[in-house]
């Protein structure tokens, strides 16, 4: 594919221009843009899925909110710093966050996870901030300065997955078509998170070769991101209802099955939103976009193919807030999160949310 040579500069809020024109990369205020030859307008333009999508979430959120007949109490025991305490909280409302609410503006701040102990689960389950909690429980609050911070690690990769993905589809205007097709469980120790993403683009496949750049528009996009600090919120739904919000994308929805039939799933699929951006996840993520630190970068754009379609695995590499790194330490991170990651590449089964 051709890419024009020069780099403009140009705000939001641009029309979307007539077919045999050029289109850009969008990025918001007046920042950096690239420009790519344009496909032939779809039924339903990027921006519009996204607006769909969220909507549908949010109109489901609100509906399982009114099934909940009356409020009921719930006794939430608190483990950690500063002091342990018992919180009596509302059943299928209050969340961790409003644990930490209680307890300090450090836990607030601090907590990107929680591990929460029930009578049927008492060796803990990992559970998302923004996420109600359902029953008596005990709730211990995760973060990333202690001796093995594992799953928050783990939740960090997937969450930087996530808003990857909510960058892709962000970042391209209207005329291509932006279809995030899925990323793999996240592995700290293969050194990038990914995200697979086919590209409607003229001339098909892998007709692109991305400039450093335009690698750079993903960067500040996730940049951006960060900067909004936006909640993660979590909701499982119906099949059908998840069929109907992902349509558009061909993967997704030869996907939702296979992801509703498995024997954890019970017929629902667990999706997650950042702003507009709704994507199917298993999670956990960590609460809030703000946990991505200053240092977060998308090194590479490789062609790929899953189960015989080609798709562009992006990969990155990226802090946790108040994690710091010497810019040397960074650098050899960022050459080897440019390396192609294999994780997934060895089979073409339908891939399981992470």
């Amino acid at each position: 594919m051709r890419m024009m040579a020069r780099v403009v500069r140009r705000g939001l809020g641009l029309a979307s221009p007539a077919w045999g024109s050029h289109i850009v990369f969008q990025v918001s205020r007046a920042s950096t843009q690239v420009e790519v030859q344009a496909q032939p307008a779809r039924h339903l333009s990027n921006s519009q899925v996204r607006v769909k999508r969220s909507r549908m979430f949010e109109e489901e959120r609100r509906r399982q909110a009114n099934l909940i007949p009356r409020l009921e109490k719930i006794e939430v025991q608190y483990s950690g710093p500063p002091d342990a305490a018992t919180l009596i909280l509302n059943r299928g409302i209050s969340t961790p966050y409003n644990v930490a609410q209680h307890m300090s503006e450090m836990l607030m701040a601090r907590s990107c996870l929680a591990l929460v102990s029930t009578e049927d689960r008492p060796e803990g389950q990992l559970w998302d901030m923004h996420r109600p909690l359902e029953d008596d429980c005990t709730v211990e609050l995760l973060h990333f300065h202690t001796e093995d911070p594992i799953q928050p690690n783990r939740a960090f990769w997937r969450s930087c997955s996530f808003l990857l993905g909510a960058a892709i589809d962000s970042a391209f205007k209207d005329d291509i078509a932006v279809h995030l097709h899925s990323f793999p469980a996240p592995s700290v120790a293969s050194g990038s998170f990914v995200a697979d993403v086919s590209l409607g683009l003229e001339g098909g496949g892998h007709s692109w070769s991305p400039s450093r750049e335009e690698l750079m528009v993903f960067s500040a996009q996730m940049h951006r991101l960060s900067e909004a600090c936006l909640p993660f919120h979590r909701l499982a739904v119906d099949a059908g209802l998840a069929m109907e919000m992902f349509q558009e994308n061909p993967h997704k929805s030869a996907q939702i099955p296979s992801i509703a039939a498995s024997p954890r799933a019970g017929g629902k699929v667990t999706l997650y939103k950042v702003g507009e951006h709704v994507d199917i996840s298993g999670g956990p993520m960590v609460a809030d976009t703000s946990f991505v630190g200053r240092r977060c970068t998308i090194p590479a754009a490789h062609p790929i193919h899953q189960s015989g379609a080609p798709l562009y695995r992006f990969q990155g590499v990226a802090l946790p807030k108040e994690i710091h790194l010497n810019h040397f330490a960074y650098s050899v991170l960022e050459r080897r999160a440019a390396r192609l990651n294999l994780a997934g590449l060895q089979t073409t089964r339908v891939p399981s949310p992470v």
